[in-house]
């Protein structure tokens, strides 16, 4: 891992770079460059799953780089489609044959899909006999809402190391973040510098953000560096995603500079309490299943 990227120490003890690459909605042709660049610029933390479609390039990336793969921390999601006990041991195989490797770093399930609890908890159950079995050094939980967290917590052994959750500087779910560090457990950030914010037009980009660009402009860096650094700061984890080798390398240049209290207050100011993405409790099997193919 790179000295100049924090590292943080999930509730087992396992040690997670916090700082990764994502690789959302990047096609299958640009992912295998991205990861590589990635890596190249000194990333250690490379963030996929199941319903990207892309796992077999990630695995490619990561090969093509020459870094060893003991120094790459690779997570990646289970979809709805794979919940329930046996067909998760099964899909933890379908992605592992994809990324080429033997071990996952992090493995989590996507969507906490409410609609049918009961397959999550069994999935989530496969998840911990992975664990167990030393498959996975982690496991951890995607997009989990309070109720679904109690609820998880409850009926299951292991808590989770992680849950991936949608954080930028407009929609930064703190009631949920103080949950997930009041039972040890790391909040990584989905659309970490508000990327969302910019795929619908009359909304809010927060690239664009005055009070933004002015912190940036303080510093010598890009809102999107801003943003990053403040994610780092509050002690998360970010997976900003990108393809294009030049701003790769800028999404990882945020370790020379860092916020005052105050920057730090007027980022948390710009709070407008509209998710960009999904609503959790509307994806089910009905509106988002996709079938998971083989390896």
């Amino acid at each position: 891992m790179t000295a100049s990227n924090p590292v943080i120490t999930l509730n087992n003890g396992v040690r997670m770079p916090a700082l990764g690459l994502g690789v959302f909605q990047s096609s299958p042709e640009d992912t295998a460059g991205a990861v590589e660049a990635a890596l190249r610029a000194g990333y250690r933390l490379i963030d996929t799953a199941a319903a990207y479609y892309n796992e077999r390039q990630v695995g490619e990336g990561i090969r093509r780089s020459g870094i060893d793969r003991a120094e790459v921390f690779i997570e990646t999601k289970v979809w709805i489609n794979d919940y329930g006990h046996d067909a998760t041991l099964h899909a933890f195989d379908k992605s592992a044959r994809k990324l080429g490797v033997e071990q996952l770093d992090l493995l989590i399930l996507h969507q906490p899909l409410p609609s049918a609890f009961r397959r999550t908890l069994d999935a989530y159950r496969a998840l911990e006999t992975l664990l167990a079995d030393g498959r996975v050094r982690a496991i951890g939980v995607s997009n989990f809402m309070p109720e679904h967290l109690g609820r998880l917590l409850a009926e299951t052994d292991v808590v989770p190391a992680v849950n991936q959750i949608e954080i930028h500087p407009y929609f930064q779910q703190a009631a949920l973040q103080r949950l997930n560090a009041a039972h040890g457990i790391v909040n990584q950030a989905w659309s970490p510098i508000g990327g969302i914010t910019s795929y619908r037009p009359a909304a809010k980009n927060a690239f664009e953000d005055p009070a933004l660009l002015a912190i940036a402009r303080a510093h010598g860096k890009s809102a999107a560096q801003v943003m990053l650094r403040w994610q780092l700061q509050a002690g998360r984890s970010a997976i900003p995603k990108s393809v294009k080798p030049a701003r790769i390398a800028e999404n990882f240049d945020v370790f020379d500079f860092e916020l005052s209290s105050g920057q730090m207050a007027a980022i948390d100011a710009l709070e407008t309490g509209t998710r960009g993405g999904p609503d959790p409790e509307l994806i089910t099997l009905e509106n988002f299943g996709r079938e998971i193919p083989e390896a």
